[in-house]
């Protein structure tokens, strides 16, 4: 890949481009493909349509050494850098906000970035530091679908915890030892935040919420990062009735 490339900048993967296209939220400036034309191709190209985008024909190899991976299914794109909010979300307008605490692992925020989506959720808030970037591996773990959502890029968690408290919303943190999530009446404007895939959330913001605990078989084990994630988002989508 271009060592002058932004991480967001590149997309690959028939979904992440098809969605990318789809979205049209940012320009897309050349995408790279094979010849015989990957099987996706038929339903990506009708969306170029007349968007100035270069199509250009290249390796498997080629792509391969672009995408850091062979997961690419003979499409990269390369587009503006993705339009991060500013600012944070406004509990009237976006209702439902996820909040990721240094998640390390793009799948894993990609992966968190798909249910939220898929949940209704308004919208996500990562941290600038000390977290996995919005990369071509994070859109290919959302399907794409981090194109239609609303990401605000905080500089720090506790930062963007007391803005949401100020604007009004309820915080839920997710970490052991917190109320059976299963039973918690959920108060809106909602909140709720996802820990570090090793430490879980910073000890020094769990007084910000409410903590909330999946039930598990056993103390000694825990769900991965983006599965707690999707199984709160459904749970508290599922009470609002956001969801049917």
């Amino acid at each position: 890949m271009n060592s002058t490339l932004h991480p967001d900048q590149l997309v690959f993967g028939i979904h992440p481009v098809v969605e990318l296209l789809k979205a049209k939220r940012r320009s897309v400036f050349s995408i790279y493909t094979t010849k015989p034309r990957p099987k996706g191709w038929s339903v990506v190209e009708p969306l170029i349509g007349v968007r100035s985008v270069q199509v250009k024909y290249v390796t498997r190899d080629v792509l391969t050494r672009m995408a850091g991976t062979t997961e690419h299914q003979g499409i990269v794109a390369i587009a503006q850098p993705f339009k991060f909010r500013t600012n944070c979300f406004t509990a009237d307008k976006s209702p439902f906000v996820i909040v990721l605490d240094s998640i390390q692992d793009p799948r894993n925020l990609g992966a968190i970035i798909r249910s939220a989506y898929c949940t209704g959720a308004s919208g996500v808030v990562m941290i600038r530091k000390a977290s996995a970037p919005l990369s071509g591996v994070a859109f290919k773990a959302s399907a794409g679908l981090a194109e239609h959502t609303e990401i605000w890029l905080a500089p720090s968690t506790s930062a963007a915890m007391q803005a949401l408290k100020s604007a009004g919303y309820t915080l839920y943190l997710a970490m052991l030892g917190g109320k059976n999530a299963t039973s918690v009446s959920y108060q809106g404007p909602v909140a709720v935040v996802i820990g570090n895939e090793e430490v879980g959330i910073s000890k020094n913001l769990t007084t910000y919420g409410t903590p909330i605990e999946l039930p598990q078989r056993t103390t000694t084990i825990s769900y991965n990062a983006s599965v707690a994630a999707g199984i709160l988002l459904f749970l508290i989508a599922n009470q609002k009735k956001l969801i049917s």
